[in-house]
């Protein structure tokens, strides 16, 4: 069967639902609230773009561009960052993950020489950093961080979804 693949963004109360109601019944650790709206909000106000990829007209997952990210130096650097990137699992390997990186990278491009994005560090995670790693994302030199703060050597912390390290690509390369 052939898949056809749309990206559109975040613009209406209705699409923010859908998300909250996909996003409750594709993953246990996901409880429905305010979430979607939120970023809505942000999206109308220019803070974050939220992309939605469609397969064959259904939901496939989404993925938000923050203009100020919560990482430090991208704050201070003003690099946009990728962040959130979820494609449901019956649609991965369908390159959604690369049409979304495509339009955020295009979008990005307008405003920012370097765009980023931070990974987490367990096997969890192995497919996106070869994906990101395959794409030109490269380590911002800073080492790692949990939850947003360096992590200091010598100093332990817990492997989770916190546990990060940032990556980023020159758009103009």
């Amino acid at each position: 069967m052939k898949h056809v693949i749309q990206i559109k963004r975040l613009s209406t109360v209705e699409e923010a639902d859908l998300l909250d109601i996909e996003f409750a019944e594709q993953y246990p650790w996901y409880h429905r609230g305010d979430y979607y709206l939120n970023c809505l909000e942000e999206n109308q106000e220019g803070k974050r773009v939220t992309l939605m990829a469609y397969c064959n007209d259904s939901i496939a997952g989404c993925c938000h561009l923050l203009y100020e990210s919560k990482y430090p130096y991208f704050r201070d650097n003003q690099i946009p960052e990728i962040n959130d990137l979820n494609v449901f699992p019956s649609y991965r390997r369908l390159k959604i993950a690369s049409q979304l990186f495509d339009e955020f990278e295009r979008i990005a491009s307008q405003t920012s020489r370097y765009i980023g994005l931070g990974v987490g560090l367990y096997k969890d995670y192995g497919n996106a950093q070869r994906m990101y790693m395959s794409r030109g994302y490269i380590a911002d030199g800073n080492g790692i961080t949990y939850d947003n703060v360096p992590v200091i050597p010598g100093k332990p912390v817990v492997v989770d979804d916190e546990l990060l390290i940032y990556l980023v690509k020159d758009l103009q390369s």
